[in-house]
């Protein structure tokens, strides 16, 4: 039966479908990626994203096409992860601009769309690569165009769509010479033709199968030991921006007043800070991907606009290095490992020099998912793994990820940093899992933990009155005092805290709004109040909270 125009339900299917193939897919989609980076596991950050997109479009209006690609759009930019994740948002982005108001789409106005995405993505991404995903969906366009003078029928406009896109996926390796070398396809064209055969799919009304009840076409997929021995392509060293950084902000008007928004102008003050950039914003927020050498830098960049709601940053470097090492040692199983979460450069940095085989990037405002936390279990390659949440929003994902492997994998509850300072601090690889667990345990529950933050609203709790943008103190997770002045904050905080008779140490944390200045008048505060007490002081780098006290 011949059809000829796209109504919203029927796109609603197409999405669904499309994310539901590529989920299949993704695992395969990752064994392709030749790139040393975190953001490398393209699959994986192309079926989170799809999947946001995806979910959205669950709950949308199915009137119209425009209010179905609306929708796609909205969750695609929601839920876009690493730089695949942000193309793919920008594809569906510009798709929507291109049926905005319309009801239905024929191949004229499916071919428009299809263009629109294609525009929207090469704007947002500072210097376009050839070869890559943008290719495959510039040349896949171009094709429609084409098409859509010549067919009526939309399956088998769809049809061709699917057969230009994999011919231009099967040219990838001649743009970019590293695919090449290691004789693989784009793995982000790969991931958007996945898509397209779901959307085919969906137009045929059949329900396409799992991927292991099919046979995958090899010669344009690889086998997973290739995609571990193409890290050998790159050294360590040439990698020039050593983090993966990425972050969303939530626009506030009183900061824009000050620091007015213009994308264009963002991504030019950003782009000398680092490569692969890739910068999308709507009315409401901003998202940034960007490979930087010094992610705070970048970060203060942002934050002139308004609040994150978004942060991660990781080491590329060290990935690479541990994909290579993995490679040449045949690497057994170590013993014991620790997988803990923080955010922020020096709390990373001293997680791992306490011992951490594994630091999850995330904390507050930015809590890592199940997967997040099982894939960093995987990685720590351990027959025995403990996992320190550190914050209280974690917890129970972290329960589900130790639920999810056949490792023995236990959850010490670590609701701040300090207790899960604390934890490492008595943790023993020559004691068995249960002792370790009940040893870190109580040694968190011996630590206090003091934080320094600000109010990003007006409000009242506690008998307390909290205007915005004052500090506040928080005693344990409890707001112990708020003023206009953050030393007033902290004096009082630490003074409420201390017990001069039983505490012994107060470990200061420095975020990333501290100064020399304030440090020094801190230790002085202590020195002079508490004469017995020890003072250590680390530069956290953490955002959110200026300061962090651990006290025992």
């Amino acid at each position: 039966m011949t059809k000829n125009h796209i109504d919203g339900a029927l796109l609603a299917q197409m999405v669904l479908s499309g994310a539901r193939h590529l989920s299949n897919h993704a695992e395969k989609i990752d064994a392709l990626n030749v790139f040393p980076v975190p953001d490398g596991d393209t699959g994986t950050n192309m079926n989170l994203s799809m999947t946001s997109g995806a979910n959205e479009v669950k709950n949308a209006d199915t009137s119209s096409v425009s209010d179905v690609a609306n929708a796609f759009a909205k969750g695609l930019l929601m839920g876009a992860r690493g730089n695949s994740g942000v193309i793919l948002s920008q594809l569906f982005r510009g798709f929507a601009k291109g049926v905005e108001d319309k009801k239905v789409l024929d191949n004229q106005g499916l071919a428009e769309a299809l263009e629109s995405g294609v525009i929207t993505a090469y704007k947002a991404v500072m210097k376009p690569v050839e070869g890559t995903i943008l290719t495959v969906a510039k040349e896949t366009a171009e094709k429609a165009k084409d098409y859509a003078n010549t067919d009526s029928d939309v399956v088998v406009f769809m049809e061709k769509v699917l057969t230009a896109a994999k011919s231009s996926l099967k040219k990838t390796p001649d743009l970019l010479p590293v695919l090449k070398e290691v004789g693989v396809v784009d793995s982000g064209g790969q991931g958007l033709v996945v898509i397209y055969e779901g959307f085919l799919a969906a137009l045929n009304g059949e329900e396409l199968p799992a991927v292991h009840e099919e046979t995958m076409d090899m010669d344009d997929l690889v086998q997973a030991e290739h995609h571990k021995s193409a890290q050998h392509f790159m050294n360590t060293d040439d990698i020039e921006f050593g983090y993966c950084t990425e972050f969303m902000v939530r626009f506030e008007n009183d900061k824009l007043k000050e620091h007015p928004f213009d994308e264009a102008t963002f991504r030019e003050e950003l782009s000398e800070h680092g490569d692969s950039l890739l910068v999308v914003s709507d009315d409401e927020i901003v998202k940034v991907h960007i490979h930087a050498e010094y992610p705070g830098d970048v970060f203060n960049l942002g934050q002139r606009f308004g609040s994150f709601i978004h942060l991660k940053v990781e080491n590329m470097r060290e990935q690479h290095s541990n994909i290579v090492g993995k490679e040449e040692t045949d690497k057994q199983k170590q013993p014991f490992a620790v997988v803990t979460v923080a955010m922020g450069d020096g709390l990373t940095e001293l997680f791992k020099s306490l011992g951490a085989s594994e630091v999850i990037q995330g904390g507050q405002t930015m809590n890592p998912s199940t997967q997040d936390l099982a894939n960093a279990v995987k990685e720590a390659n351990a027959e025995n793994v403990i996992i320190l949440p550190n914050n209280k929003n974690i917890v129970m994902a972290a329960e589900q990820a130790a639920e999810l492997t056949d490792d023995s994998v236990a959850v010490v509850k670590t609701k701040t940093i300090p207790q899960g300072m604390a934890a490492m601090l008595v943790f023993n690889p020559e004691d068995t899992i249960d002792d370790n667990v009940e040893n870190m345990s109580a040694a968190s529950d011996e630590v206090k933990t003091g934080q320094v933050t600000y109010a990003v609203r007006d409000t009242q709790i506690d008998g307390m009155t909290i205007e915005e943008g004052h500090y506040m103190g928080l005693a344990d997770g409890e707001i112990k005092v708020n003023d206009p002045d953050q030393m007033i904050v902290i004096k009082q905080l630490l003074t409420e805290m201390i017990n001069d008779m039983e505490d012994e140490i107060v470990t200061i944390l420095r975020g990333e709004e501290s100064s020399d200045q304030e440090e020094a008048e801190i230790i002085k505060f202590l020195e002079e109040e508490f004469q017995d007490l020890e003072v250590e002081v680390h530069t956290g780098n953490q955002p959110i909270y200026s300061y962090i006290f651990s006290i025992e």
